[in-house]
């Protein structure tokens, strides 16, 4: 499945430096991790260590990963909302988006100037969601005006809707996100239809200095930033954009060494796709073979049928059934035929629920 996320910030927070990362790091790679489709579009590879050692378990020739698509939306302001820095232009790429990073200042720099003056990153989070806040409550307003006038003509359909509407106005109104509005599975259709930019999943990537990693606990630029998602549910990952450049530059085998002496095993970016990954309730499955062993995206959730159906829509229409095997019984027993003497492999039909890390052989007619 396609996940694009869109990464947003102040100007000189290191927006840029992190997605020209992601950028340099797709010219560097040589499997795949990363490819930039155009200027302000970047493809990165979600991380996952079971799939290298399934390629070498499997003896597969050829190693695909899934991966997840960054969007670099630039230019958000005070007044975007209403226009400012071609803010209209930029928050219509946010409903395009599944989530969204916010890249937030966390580090002190007398040469990069902050576009308020000084850092803060609390009243930086507050600068975005507000805006945001805005355009949504312009999108909610127009759209109970309309509801109101449909419901007038007593369709019940276009009264329920209108309640809904105003309901989630009010919630809006109190300065509160749309992705936490009650309503539930009744609400869901109207913010589908609204694409509302507060409805978006966040991830909040704290941009420190190289000194402050790995985890940053005496910065209190991330401690003010932690006590704020702690409040809104949120994440925060602590990322340096300028190492991440660095890193982008190194051939693999030097990336581990650089990584090793900041402190830390795994990049900035690595963590961020993996967060988002986590953001938005999504599952990893595998298939494996000599040709090749492929990570899958899936929901939580999915069934057989329909997980097949990332693979191939005739999979899916002409699905069987489902050889599972757990990706723990994979690399402990070393090799598919193993599993199957020991009675591990599983035959599942077209209500099973696929599990993280399931490496799947789907069986199907057509």
């Amino acid at each position: 499945m396609g996940l694009q996320v869109g990464i947003v910030g102040l100007p000189n927070v290191g927006k840029s430096t992190l997605f020209n990362a992601v950028s340099a790091a797709g010219a560097e790679a040589a499997n795949y991790p990363f490819a930039t489709i155009e200027p302000n579009v970047g493809v990165v590879a979600v991380p996952d260590e079971r799939l290298d050692h399934l390629v070498r378990l499997a003896g597969s020739a050829k190693r695909v990963p899934t991966s997840v698509e960054l969007l670099d939306i630039a230019g958000l302001v005070r007044g975007a909302s209403q226009g400012e820095g071609l803010g209209n232009q930029f928050l219509s790429h946010i409903r395009e988006v599944d989530a969204v990073i916010h890249v937030v200042r966390c580090f002190e720099d007398p040469d990069i100037v902050h576009v308020d003056g000084s850092v803060d990153p609390v009243r930086d989070v507050d600068v975005i969601s507000t805006e945001l806040l805005l355009k949504d409550l312009d999108t909610v307003e127009k759209r109970v005006q309309r509801g109101s006038k449909a419901a007038r003509t007593g369709d019940k359909q276009a009264a329920r809707q209108a309640e809904l509407a105003t309901g989630l106005l009010e919630h809006l109104q109190s300065g509160a996100p749309a992705r936490s509005a009650p309503g539930g599975a009744d609400l869901a259709p109207l913010l589908a239809e609204l694409g509302l930019l507060t409805a978006k999943p966040v991830l909040l990537a704290a941009n420190v200095g190289e000194a402050d990693l790995p985890e940053a606990d005496g910065n209190r630029h991330v401690a003010a930033l932690r006590d704020l998602a702690r409040s809104e549910e949120t994440e925060v990952v602590v990322i340096c954009a300028e190492a991440e450049a660095q890193i982008a530059e190194l051939e693999p085998a030097e990336r581990a060494e650089f990584l090793a002496d900041l402190g830390l095993q795994r990049s900035g970016l690595d963590k961020l796709v993996g967060a988002a990954y986590r953001l938005l309730g999504l599952i990893t499955f595998f298939t494996a073979g000599p040709k090749e062993a492929r990570a899958w995206t899936v929901r939580a959730g999915t069934r057989a049928p329909r997980a097949a159906g990332e693979i191939h829509s005739d999979i899916e229409r002409g699905f069987i059934r489902a050889e599972v095997i757990g990706y723990d019984d994979y690399a402990a027993l070393g090799s598919e035929q193993a599993v199957k003497d020991a009675g591990r492999l599983r035959v599942e039909g077209k209500d099973y629920v696929v599990r993280d890390g399931d490496v799947v052989h789907f069986r199907f007619n057509v």
